[in-house]
């Protein structure tokens, strides 16, 4: 079974100059993890739910948040991002996926057509209900 039958579709995608304000409201407002960094079509990197906790104060939101707090949130996602990816095209099979997950530290795997245009993404969650269906 190829990749192609088992991604993600649905893709959420963010710029490389939007702010982590921007990326904390998607990560608040929808049911994902990823986010896919594109410029031109072209993917350029992904920022996770985790990168993000990792880079905010845990202030933020709470009566303790001062300026200082706030201020994360102007940084841009160039400067959060994962930009060393690990990508596959939609022909790749199941194997080749875990594989990825197995000897690479990734949470995903973006996946790409022949000009690194994003078409889906592939997580753990994926390969597991792939399985289950077999």
């Amino acid at each position: 079974m190829n990749i192609e039958e088992i991604m993600s579709k649905d893709l959420v995608t963010i710029g490389m100059d939007d702010s982590l304000k921007t990326v904390k409201a998607i990560f608040d407002n929808a049911s994902i993890h990823h986010l896919l960094v594109v410029e031109s079509d072209k993917l350029f990197g992904v920022i996770s739910d985790r990168d993000l906790l990792k880079a905010l104060s845990p202030n933020i939101g709470t009566l303790a948040e001062t300026n200082r707090d706030t201020i994360t949130l102007n940084k841009r996602v160039h400067q959060l991002m994962t930009s060393k990816l690990v990508t596959l095209t939609p022909d790749a099979e199941i194997s080749d996926v875990i594989e990825i997950f197995n000897n690479h530290d990734v949470s995903c795997i973006p996946v790409v057509d022949d000009k690194d245009k994003p078409v889906g993404i592939i997580s753990w969650r994926d390969i597991l209900k792939a399985i289950k269906l077999e």
